[in-house]
């Protein structure tokens, strides 16, 4: 088989032929030609014409490589009359509108920008960086727009910091079969209309269970516009929002401490916040000496946590309402501020917590995405619009299928 007659069945071209190729000591041209009387196709309906106005200057495409070398595609496109978009510049099949790598480049290289940052996806194949962003924006848009749906049943929301000075982005996932579902900027009330807007009411219809921290904006968005869904407080958040709680009173010891006993309770942070069981031999005997001044505010609070741990073991409501409302009791009665901030705050939200014994759905996937997508920032030292990380978020965690 030529060359010739190669990459013309390689690239699918059946009104255009290969008229010469220039073998060169950098890469490989091809030129393409129309054949006559075949029809072409209008850059912006994509459907047949046959009226020919006049033709362009020739550009380039660039296509895989043959071995070493670079392949370039070289046309000069015409501009042709569309009944139903007026003059336009013609579609060509290797390539879509203003590309200048060919749609089997655009897609190897999207497969390796998930794996490798796109400035390493830039040298690998010689190409600029701003090509290799166009290229992954297609295929995101592509994919976002093939991807397949089911109902949707059990979600979770949540929140990544995307740069200082909080500022976030929202992610939306399906805690049911592990994917993302939606992407957004801010964790503000018009970012949960957007979601809500894209979501559409259909498949609102489905949520069952929306699982999120106690942010009010969540909260308020999901009675709105999800009434028939029940809400559960992720465990990640409660215990979070728990351990900040002992984390205070051990600071508020630190600073009343003097002498031999500030000494003895230095690097104590992770003995007081940890699990039991992730102890090693010699924490748990230095932790053992610590609780044994029971008096001290940290003993005290450092009970409680770990009381409250055994709440998540509860199955059953009839035995963990009872539980944690004589919980909550004994935080309240502790006299130690904290605490009675945190139970406050579990008061306020009871029915959610609640709910974790019958529907045990947590937001631990997403917590795991969370950190994937600092490590998309991470690899890239960071995004300056708000837009490409997004898009790069998508592409590494969306899995979307490939144009």
């Amino acid at each position: 088989m030529r060359m010739e007659t190669f990459i013309r069945k390689a690239l699918g071209l059946k009104a255009y032929k290969v008229t010469e190729l220039e073998d060169g000591p950098e890469r490989v041209v091809a030129r393409i030609d129309r054949i006559p009387g075949r029809h072409l196709r209008c850059g912006g309906c994509e459907g047949k014409v046959s009226l020919v106005v006049h033709r362009q200057a020739e550009r380039e495409w660039r296509d895989l490589s043959l071995r070493d070398r670079p392949l370039v595609l070289v046309y000069a496109p015409w501009r042709v009359r569309c009944p139903v978009c007026g003059v336009r510049v013609e579609k060509v099949p290797w390539a879509g509108r203003w590309q200048r790598i060919t749609d089997a480049l655009l897609a190897v290289v999207a497969r390796l920008a998930r794996r490798l940052s796109w400035k390493e996806t830039a040298q690998h194949y010689g190409l600029d960086w701003k090509t290799v962003v166009a290229a992954v924006h297609k295929a995101v848009a592509w994919g976002l727009g093939h991807r397949r749906w089911k109902p949707l049943r059990v979600l979770g929301i949540d929140e990544v910091s995307r740069s200082k000075g909080q500022r976030y982005l929202t992610l939306v996932y399906d805690l049911e079969r592990g994917r993302l579902v939606w992407v957004g900027e801010n964790r503000d009330a018009e970012t949960m209309r957007r979601f809500f807007e894209w979501l559409g009411p259909r498949r609102a219809r489905s949520i069952l269970i929306v699982c999120c921290d106690m942010w009010a904006v969540y909260v308020d968005a999901i009675r709105e516009k999800l009434p028939q869904a029940f809400i559960v407080f992720d465990r990640f958040h409660v215990v979070q929002h728990l351990n900040r709680a002992v984390d205070e009173v051990r600071r508020e010891c630190w600073r009343q401490l003097t002498g031999e006993e500030r000494s003895a309770f230095k690097k104590t942070r992770w003995l007081w916040l940890k699990n039991p069981w992730n102890l090693r031999a010699e924490e748990k005997r230095r932790l053992s000496i610590l609780c044994r001044q029971v008096n001290q505010p940290i003993v005290r609070a450092y009970y409680l946590k770990e009381a409250f741990q055994r709440f998540w073991d509860y199955k059953a409501p009839g035995w963990s309402e009872p539980y944690l409302r004589h919980w909550l009791w004994a935080a309240s009665h502790s006299r130690l501020a904290p605490f009675v901030r945190f139970a406050r705050m579990i008061r306020q939200h009871l029915d959610g917590i609640l709910r974790w014994t019958q529907l045990s759905v947590a937001n631990g996937a997403l917590e795991g995405m969370n950190n994937k997508v600092k490590v998309i920032s991470h690899r890239a030292y960071g995004f300056r619009k708000v837009d490409t990380y997004i898009t790069a978020i998508w592409h590494a965690c969306g899995d979307l299928p490939l144009p």
